[in-house]
């Protein structure tokens, strides 16, 4: 009896442990259905319902938590911030032949969801239509443009001062003196308008494009540097050149100065030196008027300084006047002893006071 009632115990209890995992499986289920039937939507985003790959309703824009069918249906989400488009850089021939590198950029967003999904499904098949729609239109434009109305904004006017302080090319000063019809950013509106008439269909809204570059293609770039190499060139011996005779003038103003200053000082040494020169015979003519003798005996006394030397042979006869005090030292007469003036004044006065005193001769 005991044997059979343990051996029928463990049956209910295995009952019960299976029910309550049921149970448990069941919550579990359902917890998970409730949760894939809520969705939330952020404040940048907009999302399409699918029910089994195809759009169903009207798109979800207001940001909370919303239903959905659990497990049939899925929510596809698409951003509502502008998105950024830059492209490539693309060589572009203008108008005028010239073939440049253009890189632009746009801003756009997506305003049509569902649109948005039929036609291109995601963002990368959005940047692609991007590519060839705005591609296509900025080659279109740029092509029928010459090259100083891309660079160029309507209102901007060149002066001749801007010219010559950049420098700028002898060739080019007409292209940039020349008058802009329309400008870069009429060109940049008018591939904006053009651009936007074909944006409606995928569901986008294009906001804005701009040209963020316009450069030559490398080909052009090179020849372009070796014109402005050469032409800096060109200006830098125009300086050279300009320096040159500026300083040829400066160094002739110089040497006219120079020679001037001379003149006046060579002048002036001339009249010092007559002026010395008339004093000095005006003195001679004092000392000769005085005593010819003792003038014609000193000048010959400075001539003998200023010939006669140890190198120097001179073959005069002995008798030359040349030598003639030289040969008459011997008959010089000393001089009598000097005496003072005053003793001299009184004898003088004595001789003369004697001569007074004499009688006259009969």
């Amino acid at each position: 009896m005991r044997s059979a009632r343990q051996a029928r115990s463990p049956a209910p209890r295995r009952r019960g442990h299976v029910a309550a995992i049921v149970v448990v499986v069941i919550l579990v289920l359902a917890a998970l259905i409730a949760y894939s039937a809520v969705y939330q939507i952020d404040e940048a985003e907009q999302a399409i319902v699918l029910q089994f790959g195809a759009p169903v309703g009207e798109p979800v824009v207001t940001p909370g938590l919303h239903f959905k069918l659990p497990l049939i249906q899925e929510v596809r989400r698409f951003d509502k911030r502008l998105l950024a488009w830059d492209g490539d850089p693309n060589q572009i021939p203008t108008r005028g032949e010239q073939f440049i590198s253009v890189d632009t950029t746009a801003r756009w967003r997506i305003v049509e969801p569902l649109i948005f999904l039929q036609s291109v499904r995601d963002q990368a098949g959005a940047i692609s239509r991007l590519n060839d729609i705005l591609d296509s239109v900025v080659r279109d434009h740029i092509a029928a443009t010459e090259l100083v109305e891309i660079v160029r904004s309507r209102d901007w006017e060149v002066s001749e001062e801007d010219l010559e302080r950049a420098m700028a090319v002898e060739g080019d000063e007409e292209i940039l003196l020349q008058e802009v019809q329309t400008g870069r950013e009429e060109l940049v509106r008018s591939i904006l308008e053009t651009a936007q008439q074909q944006m409606p269909q995928y569901g986008i809204e294009l906001v804005d494009i701009r040209i963020k570059r316009v450069d030559y293609v490398e080909s052009v770039q090179e020849r372009v540097f070796e014109r402005m190499i050469a032409e800096r060139q060109r200006i830098a011996e125009k300086f050279r050149s300009e320096g040159s005779g500026r300083a040829a003038e400066i160094e002739g103003e110089t040497e006219r100065m120079l020679a001037e200053i001379q003149s006046e000082a060579k002048r002036d040494a001339e009249i010092i030196r007559g002026q010395a020169d008339a004093q000095a015979t005006r003195v001679y003519n004092e000392a000769f008027g005085s005593d010819p003798e003792f003038y014609a005996f000193f000048r010959t006394l400075e001539s003998y300084s200023q010939s006669l030397g140890k190198e120097v042979t001179m073959l005069i006869g002995a008798e030359s006047d040349y030598f003639r005090y030289l040969g008459q030292i011997g008959d010089f007469q000393p001089l009598p002893e000097s005496v003072p003036a005053d003793e001299q004044g009184d004898e003088e006065a004595v001789e003369g006071q004697d001569e007074e005193d004499e009688p006259p001769a009969d």
